[in-house]
């Protein structure tokens, strides 16, 4: 397949695949074409996503409320950052996984557009990160583990957001997470991008789902800058690589969440991942802790010289 189209698939193929439905057979085939085109396979199974798959489950499988909702239990969400308001787009609270008292931290999206605009899309304001980092803050004194969702195109860039320092908000949380003294786990289920993703993903753990993206910035946006030209958009996806086998290889995240075709599969592979993570990690000290998150970032940083 060379145009991204949903037409480059052979549909002939069906035969191959007799007791499937088509959506599971082109989730099949578009995974295999992401085996080797990473960044074509997910435009791909992106496409047949939004074709193919139950409208349902399409909204609710990159709704963070609707994740909170399966997996945790007894959640409470929690406003306002105490300095300006409340911001839509950042949910947060506190819940019980498996029985566990933990902070949930996430960006917001809606069902509708009406809810999209509510939560603007689940871009943040600076409001919605400081609600973030009081929240940590808060878990680290009651000693609860943090559980961050991130699915946002970016921190909101609007004048009023510059005017209360957007910039300042997420450098803060970078500053404030990496010394937390509670275990933090990450997982990027839709969008990562740029710093409006990192404000919450300074973890010691970050997890992507396997279509997801994570990124200084989109594709689209670079292939304008770079080229001068919006349409080169997938070559600057492959130059940039933002999918999760991509940062897997380059270390930057410990794993890759399998989304499967049901509902039920997502979260799931979700929940277990967190279950596993949030065992490992709540055998480590404070200090430890506090060490192997610097470290890890420390680490990041691959490049190839010429000599």
């Amino acid at each position: 397949p060379g145009s991204g189209n949903t037409s480059d698939f052979n549909v002939g193929s069906a035969c191959s695949y007799p007791m499937m439905r088509v959506e599971e057979m082109y989730f099949i085939e578009a995974e295999a074409v992401a085996q080797q085109n990473p960044a074509q396979g997910v435009t791909l199974l992106n496409d047949f996503m939004n074709n193919y798959r139950d409208p349902q489950y399409k909204c609710t499988k990159s709704n963070k409320d609707d994740i909170v909702k399966e997996i945790f239990t007894d959640f409470i969400e929690l406003h306002g950052d105490r300095l300006y308001g409340e911001d839509h787009a950042m949910c947060a609270g506190i819940a019980r996984l498996n029985g566990t008292p933990v902070t949930v931290i996430g960006q917001r999206k809606g069902h509708t557009t009406e809810q999209n605009i509510e939560a603007n899309f689940g871009m943040a304001h600076p409001e919605g990160y400081r609600k973030a980092l009081r929240l940590a803050k808060q878990a680290e004194k009651f000693h609860r583990p943090i559980i961050c969702f991130v699915d946002t195109a970016g921190a909101f860039c609007g004048v009023g957001a510059e005017e209360r320092g957007q910039g300042e908000a997420i450098a803060r949380n970078l500053y404030e997470f990496m010394g937390l003294k509670v275990p933090v786990i990450s997982v990027v289920t839709g969008e990562g991008g740029s710093g409006g993703a990192l404000g919450i993903a300074v973890a010691n753990e970050v997890y992507m789902m396997q279509n997801a993206i994570y990124s200084v910035i989109s594709p689209r946006g670079c292939a304008s800058i770079l080229w001068k030209d919006a349409s080169r958009e997938l070559d600057a996806a492959q130059a940039l690589h933002i999918t999760a086998e991509d940062l897997l290889q380059f270390d930057m995240i410990e794993g890759i969440i399998k989304e499967g075709i049901t509902q039920s599969a997502y979260f799931k592979n979700i929940k277990t991942t967190l279950t596993a993570a949030l065992k490992r990690l709540s055998a480590m000290s404070e200090q430890e802790l506090q060490n192997q998150r610097y470290e890890k970032f420390r680490k990041i940083g691959v490049f190839y010289e010429n000599t």
